[in-house]
């Protein structure tokens, strides 16, 4: 299996072998389509997010997980093929292409790289840019779901208790002492908190496997036992299941989050 990462060098080299995915999306905007026709890694096609990465937000979170015939839809109106490798990038740190990452590994595609630094790095090591509308090759990607582990509701307490829990959330979101998106705050009980800012240098790339594997050990986290990762709403622990890999880590993601989580005040909450 190839790594998770393509550099901008590799990518110039590669780009006319590979699928663009341009996932560029905020939390609250501004919205990517307009971003994506003023300027854009030329042959991409743009994926939404909200309508193409999740389907309607609802009692199992903000940002629940596509239905299969919606995701296989979207990627084969991008152009995906599961025979050519697939690059997602966005402007977000990271977090909106590793959703489309996870969901493309997840559904079965065997290689599946993020742009190490995104479209902010693109331009600084002076890629070239395309205007306009997309216009790509529909492609024939079949979405079989179940490569990669996922974390339902009823068992996150036990994998908090028999593994490493990871919260995904900035720390004070983690603590309890801010939630700027979500009713409650606060993290699961027995979760541990990584940020996923932390998994990428001053330059918006992502650290060494090295430092990712301190990173991660110093919360517990070395593989020993099965480790899952949660966030806000699924999207950027995808961001943390990238960076585990790197570090030689599997991990499941808990798709719903904190936002599945916390719709049920029967649920557990603990803050600190």
């Amino acid at each position: 299996m190839p790594g998770p990462l393509i550099s901008t060098a590799e990518l110039r080299r590669r780009h006319r072998e590979v699928t663009l995915l341009d996932v560029r999306y905020r939390l609250g905007g501004p919205p990517g389509e307009p971003l994506f026709a003023a300027g854009h890694l030329p042959g991409a096609a743009y994926v939404d997010l909200d309508a193409d990465l999740a389907s309607a937000p609802g009692p199992r979170g903000r940002h629940p997980l596509p239905s299969v015939e919606r995701f296989q839809a979207a990627m084969r109106r991008c152009g995906v093929r599961r025979d050519r490798t697939v690059v997602v990038y966005d402007d977000w740190a990271g977090h909106a292409a590793a959703r489309a990452w996870w969901l493309l590994r997840h559904h079965g595609h065997p290689d599946v790289r993020l742009l190490d630094g995104g479209w902010s790095a693109w331009l600084a090591d002076g890629g070239p840019v395309e205007t306009g509308p997309a216009t790509v090759e529909p492609g024939d990607f079949t979405a079989r779901p179940g490569a990669m582990p996922v974390l339902e509701v009823d068992d996150v307490l036990a994998a908090a208790e028999r593994g490493v829990l990871v919260d995904a959330r900035a720390a004070e979101r983690y603590r309890g002492e801010t939630e700027p998106v979500d009713p409650v705050a606060g993290h699961v009980p027995g979760a541990v908190n990584v940020p996923t800012a932390e998994n990428l240098r001053p330059d918006g790339r992502f650290r060494s496997p090295q430092e990712l594997r301190e990173r991660y050990a110093a919360a517990g986290a070395t593989g020993e036992r099965p480790v899952a990762v949660y966030c806000g709403s699924g999207v950027t622990a995808a961001h943390d299941v990238l960076a585990l890999e790197l570090a030689g880590v599997a991990a499941a993601l808990y798709p719903g989050s904190w936002s599945e989580w916390v719709a049920d005040p029967s649920r557990p909450v603990a803050t600190g």
